[in-house]
């Protein structure tokens, strides 16, 4: 496990364009979340520690703000050949046991984690109606071993500014997590890790 940030994409960048498929055997694409009041795309996998930390959270964030008009995704981007526990059929498994009321995608090329310069799990990119980035940063300051609660309440914060049309503070935390497991070769020029 190598503790990575996230690495904090310009704010205002457009959501770069996705076509993968969901657990459920669905084709979901970016398109597909046009109209919503936002769109949370959020890069996750299913061993991860800090992952696994937050995760009744996550779930409880997708009840919550996709009744409100918020579309989510997550998207596991990890090299499942080394990292088994990160396989296509695990996931649907993962998303079944959490509860996971978003789609969960597979993106074995990683070509969508390169788009969104993804780095780590959890990694967090909200975008208002626009498909324009105003959000990208940590979900609250609780980690695996530290005495803070799981609340959500940086990415909580930056959700409810964005239904009510309030500008979200550009000070932003990035995430902490695991690395993406990149392909052999494929680690991307912003993360030079592996």
């Amino acid at each position: 496990m190598v503790l990575t940030a996230s690495t904090m994409l310009a704010l205002g960048a457009g959501a770069p364009s996705f076509v993968l498929p969901d657990t459920s055997g669905n084709t979901v694409r970016l398109e597909d979340f046009k109209g919503a009041a936002g769109l949370l795309v959020m890069f996750l996998c299913n061993h991860c520690p800090y992952v696994k930390h937050v995760q009744k959270e996550l779930t409880a964030l997708g009840h919550a703000y996709m009744a409100k008009g918020i579309a989510m995704v997550a998207i596991s981007s990890n090299d499942a050949d080394a990292y088994p526990d990160d396989s296509f059929v695990r996931m649907g498994e993962e998303a079944r046991r959490a509860g996971y009321p978003f789609p969960y995608l597979y993106d074995k090329t990683q070509e969508v984690a390169r788009a969104y310069h993804a780095a780590c799990t959890p990694d967090f990119f909200l975008f208002n109606r626009d498909l324009e980035l105003v959000y990208r940063g940590q979900l609250d300051d609780a980690r695996p071993g530290k005495p803070v609660p799981v609340t959500g309440r940086d990415l909580r914060r930056a959700l409810d500014a964005l239904l009510a049309g309030h500008p979200i503070s550009p000070e932003q935390k990035p995430s902490m997590g695991c690395n993406i497991k990149w392909l052999p070769g494929n680690a991307p020029i912003y993360f030079a890790g592996g």
